[in-house]
């Protein structure tokens, strides 16, 4: 019980890190943000009642529609669900091209051969 106080009081010492984002990423935050209050304006969906659907606070669903970075997946998912759109989640990294295109140049390179050994024993003739 002494160590779960310790790690809790550590939280509040220790920093979290929190890294920038590059200005296309902070693009793409905010087109997602964009295309989920869009959603809910077609649902004709008021933010107080997703958010009281998705378990968490109107100040959060208006700052995620903003293009925040700062919340989880599963916040994410829970907005999708209430939007009836939890299958958009699964197509997240679905069609990777790139990964695609790497692993198909691994598979067509030719592969390179171990060197032949080279018998040490020379061979006899036989008598």
């Amino acid at each position: 019980m002494q160590i779960s106080t310790l790690l809790i009081d550590l939280s509040y010492i220790m920093p979290r890190s929190k890294q920038a984002l590059l200005p296309k990423q902070k693009r793409m935050f905010a087109q997602v943000g964009e295309q989920l209050r869009m959603a809910r304006l077609r649902r004709r969906l008021s933010a107080q009642q997703v958010a009281e659907r998705a378990g968490i606070a109107r100040s959060t669903l208006s700052l995620i529609e903003k293009g925040s970075s700062s919340s989880t997946m599963a916040t994410l998912f829970r907005i999708l669900s209430v939007l009836g759109l939890e299958e958009d989640y699964l197509a997240l990294a679905k069609d990777d091209e790139l990964g695609r295109r790497l692993e198909d140049a691994k598979l067509t390179a030719p592969k390179k051969r171990a060197p032949k050994r080279k018998n040490k024993k020379p061979k006899r003739a036989s008598d």
